[in-house]
C-alpha cells in the first residue's frame, strides 16, 4: 500500500515525515491498569511507500476483556509472545518515526505504560492523531469513526478491531486525510512526546471520596465533624497511614495541602516553617497536636452526606432543549423559528478583534455556525480589511469559496419566495454530518438522558498560535463551589483525577479536550468547570476565538458547539461547565474573561498552588 496514490507529501515539507502507523487492541479502556493483545505497525518514508510491516498477537499475562469486541481469548493468546520480548522490534520501528494513530493518545498511552513494564523509554518524539487533524479538515461524514472515515475516503475494511487491518486502513485514511490537510493548507497537528499524559503522572490509586460535605472549621474547643478538611504535616508518633486512614475511616477528608478551606492542621511543631503550617498561620486555620487530634478522632459527629443535597427528581422532557443561560427548562420543546442563516459555516478573516468578535456573534444569532480554521465545512468568508494579507485567503480563493464584504452580515434577508434583488439563499444547507446545536456565550443545553452513560468530550480548539501556549483545565467542584481534594484540579502536571472520572487529553497545538465520566464522578461533584489560560505575556485578544464542542464519545458528532470571544485583556477564560440540574446533567457555554492569570482563577475554587 503506497500513501503516495494521491498525494506525493516528498514535495510538501510541512506534511513530509518518515511515519510509524500504529493500531493496539487492548484488555480494557484505562493504560496504567489494561494491558495490549495485539499491535501492529506500519512504517512509510516522506514518499509515501510503505517500507516496514509487523503484527502481533500478545500474551497479557491477565484477562483478555472484552472478547466480544477483539476477539482474542486466553486461548489464542497463551502461546502469544509478552510485549517484554517483542518491544525491541516495536521500538525499533518507531524509532526516529512519527507515530500516526486513530485517537493517539490512547495507543501511546498504552505503549508507554508497556514499555515502562519493560523498562524500556518508548522511542516517540512526535505523534499524529487522524481524529485530530480530520477534526481540522471536516469532511462531511456523520462521525469520525474509523469506518465511517473509511467509508468516505473509500477504504475497504475487512475485520474490524483487527490490529493489523485497522492499521492498513488508517493507511488508507491517512492518506485521504493528508490530501484534505494539503488542499485546504491545514497545518498538521503533531504533538511533541512524551506528553502532558506522561506515565509519571500517573495518578496515585483512588482515594476514597469523603461521603460527607465540608461544615468549615470546628469551634476552640469543639468536636470535629464528619466531612471537615483536614492536613497532616510534620512528624507524628503514630504512623502517617494510620493517620490518614483512622481519619478517613471517621468521615474527615484529608487533604495533601492547606487553603482558606481546612478545617485544621495537625502537627506536632507548628513553628516548624512547612509550606502547610506556614499557610496555616496565614489562614487562621486552626492547629491541633497529635494527641488532641487522636482523642477528637473518636468523637466525630456526624456530617451532612452529599446526596442529602440532591434535588428531589422531576419530569423533564426527553428531548433535549436548548435555553438561555438564566431561562428554567420548559415543560416542552418549543419549535426554533428558521434563521437566514440555517447551517452555513462563515470563517471571518481580518478586522479589529472587536469587529472580528461582533461579526461571529451575528454570524450564531442568525443561525450559523463561526469557524476560525479554513476546513472544508467552511461555506463564506467575511473579509474585514487587512484580511486580505491572511495567509489563508489565497487558499480561499483557489477553492472558489464566496468572500463577503462586513455588510453581508447586517444585509436585510429576503423571506423564503419572495422577491430577493440577489441570487443569494435564503438559508444554506446542512453539510453532511453538521448536526449539533449552536450555542451563544452563555447558552445552555440539558444532556440528553440517560447522560450518565459514556464519556462525554469538552473539546476546546483555537487558530495556530506562533507567540504563546494555551493550557486548558479542568475543576470538579462540590455544592460550594470548591474542589473536595488537590487531585480535582486536572491540568497539565496532573491530567487524571485521583478516580479516573476527569481525563486531559491533548490532540494537538491547537485543540485540548477534557473528558467526563459522568457515572463515574464521586458524590460530591456538582459541577466541573473547564477553563483555559494563555501561558506568558500574551492574551485572549491576541489568541482570538476560541471554538468549543461538546461531544457523546471521542469520535461521536458534536452535540453542541460554541465559538467564544475573550475581550483584549484576558489572560484565563472560563469556557464551559457542565453541571447537576434535578436529575440531569447540563452543559453551558460561558466564555467569561478574567484578566488575572490561572493560579487566581484556581485558588478561588480551593486550590492551593505551590
Amino acid at each position: 500500500m503506497s500513501l503516495a496514490t494521491t498525494l506525493d507529501v516528498s514535495r510538501l515539507p510541512d506534511y513530509a515525515y518518515d511515519w510509524a502507523l500504529v493500531d493496539v487492541e487492548t484488555s480494557g479502556l484505562v493504560a496504567r491498569r489494561d494491558r495490549v493483545l495485539s499491535v501492529a505497525v506500519l512504517t512509510f518514508g516522506p514518499d509515501g511507500v510503505q517500507n516496514g510491516e509487523y503484527s502481533t498477537l500478545l500474551n497479557p499475562g491477565c484477562d483478555p476483556g472484552p472478547v466480544h469486541v477483539h476477539g482474542l481469548t486466553a486461548e489464542r493468546l497463551s502461546g502469544a509472545p509478552t510485549f517484554e520480548q517483542v518491544a525491541g522490534r516495536i521500538g525499533a520501528l518507531l524509532q526516529d518515526r512519527v507515530m500516526v494513530a486513530h485517537n493517539a493518545q490512547f495507543d501511546y498511552d498504552f505503549l508507554a505504560h508497556e514499555f515502562a513494564r519493560a523498562r524500556l523509554h518508548l522511542p516517540v518524539t512526535r505523534r499524529l492523531c487522524t481524529l485530530a487533524l480530520n477534526r481540522r479538515v471536516e469532511p462531511p461524514v456523520a462521525d469520525l469513526s474509523l469506518a465511517s472515515l473509511a467509508a468516505h475516503y473509500g477504504v475497504p475494511q475487512t475485520r474490524a478491531h483487527d490490529a493489523l487491518d485497522d492499521t492498513r486502513v488508517l493507511a488508507g485514511i491517512f492518506r485521504s486525510s493528508l490530501s484534505e490537510a494539503a488542499r485546504l493548507d491545514v497545518p498538521l497537528p503533531l504533538v511533541p512526546c512524551p506528553p502532558r499524559q506522561d506515565p509519571k503522572f500517573a495518578p496515585n490509586p483512588p482515594k476514597t471520596p469523603c461521603a460527607y460535605r465540608n461544615p468549615g472549621r470546628p469551634a476552640p474547643g469543639g468536636p470535629l465533624v464528619q466531612g471537615m478538611k483536614v492536613a497532616i504535616t510534620g512528624e507524628t508518633a503514630t504512623s502517617r497511614a494510620e493517620l490518614v486512614s483512622r481519619a478517613v475511616a471517621a468521615g474527615l477528608n484529608i487533604m495533601s495541602s492547606v487553603s482558606r478551606h481546612t478545617s485544621a492542621l495537625v502537627t506536632n511543631d507548628a513553628a516548624s516553617g512547612s509550606a502547610k503550617a506556614r499557610r496555616a498561620i496565614a489562614e487562621g486555620v486552626p492547629v491541633l497536636d497529635e494527641h488532641a487530634f487522636l482523642k477528637l478522632l473518636g468523637e466525630v459527629r456526624p456530617g451532612t452526606p452529599h446526596e442529602d443535597r440532591t434535588p428531589s427528581p422531576v419530569t423533564v422532557p426527553a428531548v433535549t432543549a436548548v435555553t438561555a443561560v438564566t431561562a428554567v427548562a420548559a415543560p416542552s420543546t418549543p419549535a426554533r423559528p428558521v434563521k437566514p442563516f440555517g447551517r452555513r459555516r462563515v470563517l471571518v478573516l481580518g478586522g479589529t478583534h472587536e469587529e472580528a468578535a461582533a461579526a461571529r456573534a451575528r454570524i450564531v444569532d442568525m443561525g450559523g455556525a463561526a469557524a476560525i480554521n479554513l476546513s472544508a465545512s467552511v461555506t463564506d468568508v467575511v473579509l474585514f480589511p487587512g484580511g486580505e494579507r491572511d495567509r489563508r485567503m489565497a487558499r480561499v480563493t483557489s477553492l472558489g469559496l464566496p468572500v463577503r464584504e462586513p455588510a453581508w452580515l447586517g444585509a436585510p434577508v429576503p423571506e423564503p419566495g419572495g422577491p430577493t434583488g440577489s441570487t443569494e439563499p435564503v438559508e444554506a444547507p446542512a453539510p453532511a454530518g453538521v448536526t449539533a446545536d449552536v450555542l451563544p456565550r452563555g447558552g445552555v443545553i440539558d444532556l440528553p438522558a440517560p447522560s450518565t452513560a459514556g464519556r462525554w468530550h469538552v473539546s476546546a480548539s483555537w487558530a495556530q498560535q506562533t507567540t504563546c501556549e494555551i493550557d486548558v483545565v479542568a475543576l470538579v467542584l462540590d455544592e460550594d463551589e470548591q474542589v473536595s481534594c488537590d487531585g480535582d484540579f486536572v491540568f497539565y502536571g496532573a491530567p487524571e483525577s485521583p478516580d479516573g472520572s476527569v481525563r486531559l487529553l491533548c490532540d494537538g497545538p491547537t485543540e485540548q479536550t477534557v473528558a467526563v465520566d459522568l457515572a463515574a464522578l464521586p458524590p460530591a461533584a456538582r459541577r466541573i468547570a473547564i477553563a483555559a489560560a494563555v501561558d506568558g505575556a500574551a492574551t485572549f485578544g491576541d489568541v482570538g476565538a476560541v471554538h468549543l464542542a461538546l461531544a457523546p464519545g471521542v469520535d461521536a458528532p458534536a452535540t453542541a458547539q460554541a465559538t467564544l470571544d475573550a475581550a483584549t485583556s484576558e489572560r484565563t477564560l472560563l469556557l464551559a461547565e457542565l453541571y447537576r440540574r434535578g436529575p440531569l446533567w447540563r452543559f453551558r457555554a460561558v466564555g467569561q474573561g478574567y484578566d488575572h492569570g490561572l493560579e487566581a482563577l484556581v485558588r478561588g475554587y480551593g486550590v492551593e498552588v505551590e
